[in-house]
């Protein structure tokens, strides 16, 4: 786990009908076909973590993928995954993946 993402990969935060937050590494073919197919339910991650809980600075989900967890957040360790009942992926930024990486458990 942890090794540098592939050129090919985009790291991306998807949610789950179930409430389920995750950040991981998708291939860009896998994230493009999803977006295209309305019906598919399923996305695998690589390094995917889950946000168990995340504080109020992060301002929810979307502040997730924009700004990355903030202090008081808890995000597990990593390990790679196959989502179901997805219900979005959303592009993360630079910034934002750094504090992924960092993987804070307060």
């Amino acid at each position: 786990m942890n090794k540098k993402p592939k050129q090919s990969d985009r790291p991306v935060l998807v949610t789950t009908l179930n409430r389920g937050v995750f950040f991981g590494y998708a291939t860009k073919v896998a994230t493009d076909a999803w977006e295209r197919d309305a019906e598919k339910t399923t996305l695998k991650l690589r390094d995917g973590r889950n946000c168990v809980y995340w504080s109020r600075e992060c301002k929810g989900f979307m502040g997730l993928a924009a700004n990355g967890p903030a202090s008081g957040s808890k995000v597990g360790p990593a390990a790679d995954i196959t989502l179901r009942n997805i219900t979005a992926v959303l592009e993360v930024t630079a910034a934002a993946e750094k504090l992924w990486l960092g993987a804070p458990w307060a």
